[in-house]
């Protein structure tokens, strides 16, 4: 009995991995924007969500957390653009 519930658990792992949808497939190209710190590369996805949106490249002085922000602002602002 042990082992039909192993198999189970696998089976229902497998199948759970299997309908996960993964940000890559989403990808625009990069976008540059200029700051008061320095450029920062965003990597922006679907117009309709900016979960994902990040920062791939920012200066030195810049901390992630900032440079991301930076990145959804940008998501944002495309999604009212429409």
């Amino acid at each position: 009995m042990q082992t039909v519930y192993k198999l189970l658990a696998a089976t229902s792992a497998v199948a759970a991995l299997t309908g996960c949808v993964s940000p890559e497939q989403f990808e625009t190209t990069p976008v540059q924007l200029q700051t008061s710190k320095g450029v920062v590369t965003c990597q922006l996805y679907t117009k309709d969500r900016v979960l994902w949106d990040r920062s791939i490249d920012r200066p030195a002085s810049m901390p992630v957390q900032e440079a991301d922000e930076i990145c959804k602002q940008e998501g944002y602002r495309q999604m009212k653009e429409g």
